[in-house]
C-alpha cells in the first residue's frame, strides 16, 4: 500500500506528471491516450476545465518539498438541463501504484462529490471489456455494465469492444 498520499483538485502545475501517466503503455493500452500525446495537449485541458469538470489528483509528497501525480479521476456533469443529473467518470493510475489503494481513493473522493455535493443520480463511464481490474474497481463502487460497444476502440491494431458501466443512486423519496 503506498503510504502518505493525499487527494486534491487538479493545478495546472499537475500537467507534466499527468502527462506521463497518460503515456505510459500500461495505462495508455486502456485509455484513449496516444504515444505522442504532446504537454501541451494536457496543459490545455487543464486550463480548459469548465465549471461542470471536476478533476482530482493523488499525489505524493517528494524530498524537495513539491509532489508527484500518482493518479487522476475526474467527472464531467451533464451540461444540459435534462442530463444535468448524470456525469461520465474517467480514472488512470500511474503503473508504480497501481493495486495500492490509489484507485479506490480516487473512487472513493468522486462518489461522495457525485452524491453529496453535487446530488448526481447517474455516473457512467466506458472500460475496455477485458480491463477485469477497472471494472472490479468498478463494481466494487455500485457500476454495473448497462451494455456492450462491438469494436469500440483500436487498440494494439486491434478492434476491441467496450463495456458501457453505469452507477445509478435513486434519489431520495419524500
Amino acid at each position: 500500500m503506498v503510504q502518505d498520499f493525499l487527494i486534491r483538485p487538479v493545478r495546472p502545475e499537475d500537467a507534466d506528471d499527468i502527462n506521463i501517466i497518460r503515456r505510459q503503455p500500461e495505462t495508455a493500452r486502456f485509455m484513449l491516450a496516444m504515444p505522442s500525446e504532446r504537454i501541451e495537449q494536457t496543459e490545455n485541458f487543464i486550463g480548459n476545465l469548465r465549471p461542470n469538470n471536476y478533476e482530482f489528483v493523488a499525489v505524493i509528497p517528494q524530498a524537495c518539498g513539491g509532489e508527484s501525480v500518482i493518479g487522476m479521476a475526474g467527472l464531467e456533469q451533464g451540461s444540459r438541463p435534462r442530463i444535468a443529473h448524470t456525469a461520465e467518470f474517467g480514472i488512470c493510475v500511474h503503473k508504480d501504484y497501481q493495486n495500492q489503494g490509489v484507485g479506490t481513493a480516487l473512487m472513493k473522493q468522486i462518489i461522495d462529490l457525485a452524491d453529496n455535493w453535487l446530488g448526481l443520480t447517474r455516473i457512467e463511464l466506458e472500460v475496455d471489456v477485458d480491463n477485469d481490474r477497472a471494472i472490479h474497481l468498478y463494481q466494487k463502487f455500485g457500476f454495473e455494465i448497462e451494455g456492450r460497444k462491438r469494436m469500440a476502440i483500436l487498440r494494439d491494431g486491434q478492434y476491441v469492444d467496450t463495456c458501457l458501466m453505469a452507477r445509478i443512486k435513486q434519489p431520495p423519496q419524500y
